[in-house]
């Protein structure tokens, strides 16, 4: 699946003497963000980020973010920084992420590796320990990713959990919780939550109730899965055929099409990067960031969109002057050479 892998980094001003800040990002001073971040080199056709605020923005320094510059790329780049446990902690994983070119297949996911990641060899089979973020391909795949590692294996949210398919920046957290609770919030509003234990079926965290070749063959069986649907996807086009039995064929269940290796276009921006432990820090974060230049953002699209209607109105009056001249000029034409015979 064709997706920009990131990481992140830093230190804040919002009640640091409360929170935890384990990693924060706002790429306010310029090109010095490279000294920071580091680009895979494991293949020489990963896609290559610049910082951009995009096409529109609300603020212009402010919504400068890493931007992909080339379609049908993957992307890997990462940032360190200090290894920190959260045993006993909430742990919130939040960003930004804006696809001002309108997604059609592609992944706006981020992930947080071990601390002895080699950034320079980074890939898409490098161990990570959190996944989480949009994945959009065609009609069908709409989703925020929250897959875990734990027990040596990787564990989705069996719950779908819708992202946002537009072309806005919008504000992703995810939420771990000690007491085993957790919520997803896209845009400061809550739209998942549960129990982790449950909703990814980890309920070995308190005790092992069943065997481990047991639970080794379920989770082979879950990754099986998790892997297939990174190469695949519903064809939302299909229809079931009308000589189609359910009682004698079973329940009818569309095609899976295979997803492109490269089918992705480049213009995504990843901005406003944190990791704490604190809820109430990151809300506060949120505000000062995405909320501050929400509103100026949409308004400088819809003014950008009403000029663009205005030059099409103004390109297709012009066409159709030019149109009526021609005309006229053959009507003259066959005037004068009628007088002429």
């Amino acid at each position: 699946m064709a997706a920009a892998h990131v990481l992140v980094l830093a230190v804040c001003g919002l009640r640091v003497a409360l929170a935890t800040v384990y990693f924060q990002e706002e790429f306010l001073d310029g090109e010095r963000w490279r000294n920071r971040w580091v680009q895979s080199t494991n293949d020489s056709q990963f896609g290559h980020f610049r910082l951009s605020s995009g096409k529109f923005y609300g603020h212009k320094e402010k919504d400068k973010g890493l931007q992909t510059t080339q379609n049908g790329r993957f992307y890997a780049i990462s940032a360190r920084f200090k290894p920190f446990s959260n045993k006993g902690k909430t742990l919130v994983i939040q960003y930004t992420v804006k696809h001002e070119q309108k997604m059609d297949c592609g992944g706006g996911y981020i992930k947080v590796f071990p601390a002895d990641v080699d950034q320079k060899n980074l890939n898409g089979k490098s161990q990570y320990y959190i996944m989480f973020g949009p994945d959009i391909c065609g009609f069908d795949i709409k989703q925020v990713h929250v897959i875990l590692h734990f027990k040596n294996q990787y564990h989705s949210n069996k719950k779908p959990i819708r992202c946002k398919v537009d072309g806005f920046t919008h504000l992703y957290t995810l939420i771990l919780r000690p007491d085993l609770t957790y919520e997803v919030k896209i845009d400061g509003q809550a739209i998942e939550s549960g129990s982790i234990e449950y909703d990814w079926n980890l309920t070995s965290l308190k005790k092992m109730e069943k065997s481990l070749a047991e639970s080794k063959d379920r989770e082979q069986g879950r990754e099986d899965k998790l892997q297939d649907w990174e190469k695949h996807f519903l064809d939302a086009g299909a229809s079931k055929p009308s000589d189609w039995n359910s009682e004698l064929d079973g329940d009818w269940q569309a095609p899976m099409l295979q997803k492109p290796p490269y089918q992705v276009r480049s213009g995504t921006i990843f901005d406003n990067f944190l990791i704490t432990d604190d809820e109430e820090y990151a809300e506060n974060f949120g505000k000062a960031t995405w909320v501050e230049t929400k509103g100026p953002e949409r308004e400088m699209d819809d003014v950008q969109a009403k000029e663009e209607l205005k030059r099409a109105r103004e390109e297709d009056e012009e066409e159709l002057l030019m149109d009526k001249f021609d005309g006229n000029e053959n009507v003259f034409k066959r005037f004068h050479r009628r007088n002429e015979l």
